[in-house]
């Protein structure tokens, strides 16, 4: 009898480690930017994007995501949501009463339009960590062109990898909404990149006031927003394509 269990125990032991050794390697994600040293980086993942969330700023330092063409459609609603206070990290944190006669927007970093596919990914996107303070113009008109250009891309390429947030500058003095400081960006980024067949990317950078900038006049290169923002782009790509794809931008090519 102690033969047999010992046989079986052996038999499930050479099972598991055969699943073990069959398991499909671990998900690249090549829309995550490198990990952040020179600030405060909380990373929290939700079901339809990442985030580097700045317990100083009260604002992510980026939010990133996998863009599919699939994720570009649904029937989730954003009708009945609601901006809400991320219980994941620590007080004090953005509420939503720090956004009230603020005169900016609640701008998403993600946005809902690309959570159409799952309705708990769509209500994610209004949690305050996915959000910053934005000048109402920029977040109506000139961001949300962009996050549909996105959706467009993804939808001729399949996929898309995105990353956006806000840029803060050193020699700009620092502005604050709430009673829990919420700090007001400068300027935002967002840089895409496209895998399919040759691979390319591409940077913008818009700044958070009330003068206009065209959609064409913010294209910078992704080495250019790196440079703005301390942040390092597509790490999980060879170094050669990296090299070559973050040194140029062209909006025609898209």
């Amino acid at each position: 009898m102690i033969r047999i269990i010992l046989l079986i125990l052996l038999s499930v032991h050479l099972a598991l480690s055969s699943d073990a050794r069959t398991q499909p390697e671990a998900i690249v994600r090549y829309e995550q930017p490198a990990p952040l040293k020179d600030r405060p980086s909380l990373l929290i993942r939700r079901l339809g994007y990442i985030t580097s969330y700045n317990k100083d700023h009260r604002t992510p330092n980026w939010v990133a995501w996998h863009l599919t063409k699939a994720h570009t459609y649904g029937k989730a609603q954003r009708k009945g949501e609601q901006f809400a206070e991320d219980e994941a990290v620590a007080a004090p944190r953005a509420t939503p009463a720090d956004y009230y006669n603020s005169r900016y927007d609640r701008g998403h970093m993600c946005p809902a339009g690309d959570n159409k596919w799952d309705q708990k990914a769509m209500t994610q996107t209004f949690l305050l960590t996915n959000i910053c303070p934005q000048n109402h113009g920029l977040n109506k008109y000139e961001w949300n062109d962009v996050e549909m250009l996105c959706r467009d891309w993804a939808r001729k390429y399949e996929a898309v990898d995105v990353v956006c947030g806000p840029i803060y500058y050193k020699d700009v003095t620092p502005r604050y909404i709430g009673k829990n400081r919420v700090r007001v960006p400068d300027a935002f980024f967002k840089v895409v990149l496209c895998r399919k067949g040759q691979p390319k990317a591409i940077g913008f950078i818009f700044p958070n006031g009330t003068q206009k900038t065209k959609v064409s006049d913010a294209v910078c290169t992704v080495d250019e927003v790196e440079r703005q923002t301390g942040i390092d782009f597509f790490p999980a790509l060879d170094d050669k394509t990296e090299r070559q794809i973050e040194a140029q931008a062209a909006l025609k090519t898209w």
